[in-house]
């Protein structure tokens, strides 16, 4: 994977930063059977009232259904396409199973079209292969990992992410996050061997306001520049020195802890992440 950069020919092309889709992107189309339509909130709930500010229009979007539990054990899979997703900064593979049914998963590094998955206690711990955290070697570098068993991927799942199994503790496996935290999971739960793949993505640059218009993101105004009565941090003449950063509703922007401290889960929580 590598990025593309551009000449200075108009001011959006000057920082413009994309990945090229020619070296990894093998299907252009997405499998029918396995979208579906995504409506735009625009940033309202249910009764039509604005609850997330900044938020609207932007491209329309399928959501690709991806198999984040990886279920059909024993069965082999052939990887067919390696796809994009507007949905997430990962890539998606699609796999033929020997069944004859089809799923998306995310695309690990070194995955390519025409190789074999499996998922399952038996697996091998190979790129791609889906298998119980009690059967990967200790000092693998995993992905898709889950936090309760049976409850499907819900860590590392982003492009070029991987944690790393450093050990096992009776019935729970050591793991260190991409955050740097280190925590417990029992080791019956599953996750995919290898590292997401578009690593690249964190080198892209959007170049132009536009291209955060086409994502749904509308024009952020800050709050130092807002009336005391819409923000916390408004008003005065001039611009004002001191206060505590706070966000609209008086909670402190930088440095408050708000995970509370009676957390159940605090316990399996060995070293917090780095700051």
């Amino acid at each position: 994977m590598a990025v593309r950069k551009f000449k200075p020919t108009t001011p959006g092309q000057r920082h413009k930063v994309i990945g090229v889709f020619k070296d990894t992107i093998t299907a252009t189309t997405p499998e029918k059977s396995l979208t579906v339509g995504k409506r735009s909130t625009g940033g309202r709930n249910s009764s039509g009232h604005l609850s997330t500010r900044y938020r609207g229009g932007g491209h329309k979007r399928k959501l690709r259904l991806i198999d984040f539990k990886r279920t059909n054990d024993g069965v082999p899979a052939t990887v067919k396409s390696i796809e994009y997703d507007p949905n997430r900064s990962a890539r998606i593979a699609l796999l033929y199973y020997k069944d004859g049914s089809k799923s998306y998963i995310i695309a690990p590094n070194g995955l390519e079209v025409g190789m074999e998955l499996l998922s399952g206690p038996d697996a091998a711990p190979e790129v791609g292969n889906t298998l119980p955290l009690a059967n990967i070697p200790v000092g693998t570098l995993i992905h898709c990992i889950e936090l309760r068993p049976g409850q499907g991927a819900s860590m590392a799942r982003s492009a070029g992410t991987f944690a790393q199994l450093t050990s096992r503790e009776g019935d729970y496996a050591i793991i260190k996050l991409p955050s740097g935290e280190t925590r417990k999971v029992l080791l019956s739960c599953r996750a995919t061997v290898g590292v997401v793949g578009n690593s690249d993505h964190a080198l892209e640059s959007s170049g132009k306001a536009g291209r955060s218009r086409w994502l749904g993101r509308r024009p952020h105004n800050r709050g130092v520049v807002m009336n005391p009565v819409d923000h916390p941090m408004g008003g005065g003449e001039g611009r004002q020195s001191g206060g505590h950063p706070r966000s609209r509703t008086g909670l402190y922007a930088k440095g408050l802890k708000t995970r509370s401290p009676k957390k159940h889960s605090s316990k399996y929580i060995i070293e917090r992440r780095k700051k």
